[in-house]
Order: structure tokens, then C-alpha cells, then sequence
């Protein structure tokens, strides 16, 4: 399968009034299309900073190729999920939060933006909630609303920034179960950031760990035959091999 993502040498550090911090050094991995990539490491090894990187947001030294064009910018190809709730417009619909960036895509057809949106909130179980504002939506319905947005413009990788961690564990599992689903069914590319190993087996084609500076301490598939769960055959050994890698 041909590789979607190249990262090579890719170096962030940021200055303060004291010294210079080095946040990533040197990293270097591709990643191939329709692979999820889950991301476990420490707070401030570069989790966060690399999807950045990769959405466009931050200025970097090093390569970061999208099916071999260099990416300096945003784009639409690369779509970020972050964790908090209020990634929506408060004074928009759910069906105008998905629309108003298929508008500025270029879309302008009537018919075809409410064709898209009806599609991508009937994948996320949400089709009866077009009219609905963010404010009268649950912190889960929400993310299932950032997630349906995203699909909307059919990127080539979806960035998922910690999507799952403020809510109970029900609502979690649920929706761990349905990203499942869309991945399966979808021609896209996920990178998912979580401090839960359990989540990262369960979601994860591959699982990365890193460590202070951005290195990469784990590198692995997953291997487990989904759907996967605690009393999966292997899973226990993963768990204590990704534990042992963090800790």
C-alpha cells in the first residue's frame, strides 16, 4: 500500500525569554493510506505539536509530504479534531456547522451541501439533529458532530487531538465503537492522540509511543483480530508492552 504520509527530519522548537525548547528533534516515520495511527506518549513529548505540524498550523524545520506534496499550510486534505467541546459555531446549526467549510471549499450547490450533510450526520447517528444549536447537544453528540465535519470534506487525514478524553466512559466506548465503524467504511487516514492504552488497542491499525523530544520509543501494527476488547487473544502482552514503553 502506497504511503499517504512522509515525514522526514522533522525538527520544532520554540523560543522562550529564557532559552530554546526542543520539542520534536529529528523524527522521521510514513505512514500508508487508511492506516489509524494511534499515538500514546507523556504530556509535552510532541504529541500535540506533531499534529500541528502536520495540519499546518506551525512553522517547522524538516519535510512533511501529503501524497508527495509539502505541507507549510493548512488544507483541506488534513482536517483537525481537537478535544474541546466548543470546536463548533454556538450561534450555528449542526447542518450550517457543516456546511459553512464545504462553502468555502468552493461548494455552492444547494442540493449537493445538504446531500453531504445528510450522508455525514447519518454516519455519525446524528440525523435527526440538523437543526439543532451546540448548545442543546451533549459533549458527545458534539465531537460526533467535529467528526461528521470533518468527513464532510473528504480529507486525506483526519487528526484527532484527544477527541474522547472529557467524556464518561460510556459515551467513550460508544463512540470508539462507531469511529471503528467509519474507519472501516471510509477512504481516509486517521492519526489519534490518547493517553489510553486500552483506547489506542481497541482503535489502532498501528500504535506509536513517544518519548520526551518527540522520539519513537514503539512502532508496531496491531495485529489483534478486531473487534478487540480486554479478553482479546494478545491483548493483555500489548497492553504491557505499550504500559512498559510509557512508564
Amino acid at each position: 500500500m502506497a504511503s499517504i504520509l512522509e515525514i522526514k527530519g522533522l525538527n520544532k522548537k520554540y523560543d522562550d525569554n529564557q532559552a530554546e525548547h526542543v520539542v520534536i528533534e529529528n523524527m522521521n516515520f510514513e505512514l500508508e493510506e487508511k492506516e489509524f495511527l494511534c499515538i500514546l506518549g507523556p504530556s509535552g513529548c510532541g504529541k500535540t505539536t506533531l499534529l500541528r505540524c502536520i495540519a499546518g498550523f506551525e512553522k517547522y524545520e524538516g519535510e512533511i509530504k501529503v501524497k508527495g506534496e509539502v505541507c507549510k499550510n493548512p488544507g483541506t486534505d488534513r482536517i483537525m479534531v481537537f478535544q474541546d467541546f466548543n470546536q463548533l459555531f454556538p450561534w450555528k446549526t449542526v447542518e450550517q456547522n457543516i456546511i459553512y467549510p464545504l462553502k468555502l471549499a468552493g461548494i455552492k450547490n444547494k442540493h449537493e451541501l445538504n446531500e453531504i450533510c445528510d450522508d455525514v450526520l447519518s454516519k455519525v447517528k446524528l440525523s435527526d439533529y440538523n437543526k439543532y444549536y451546540p448548545h442543546q447537544l451533549s459533549g458527545g453528540m458534539k465531537q460526533r458532530v467535529a467528526i461528521a465535519k470533518a468527513l464532510a470534506l473528504k480529507p486525506e487525514i483526519i487528526l484527532m487531538d484527544e477527541p474522547f478524553a472529557a467524556l464518561d466512559a460510556m459515551t467513550r466506548n460508544n463512540l470508539q465503537r462507531e469511529l471503528q465503524i467509519i474507519s472501516e467504511k471510509e477512504n481516509c487516514t486517521f492519526i489519534f492522540i490518547t493517553h489510553n492504552i486500552q483506547e489506542a488497542i481497541v482503535l489502532g491499525s498501528r500504535i506509536m509511543v513517544m518519548a520526551s523530544g518527540g522520539k519513537i520509543v514503539v512502532d508496531e501494527k496491531n495485529q489483534l483480530q478486531k473487534p478487540i476488547t480486554p479478553a482479546s487473544v494478545g491483548y493483555g502482552e500489548m497492553w504491557e508492552r505499550m504500559h512498559d514503553a510509557l512508564y
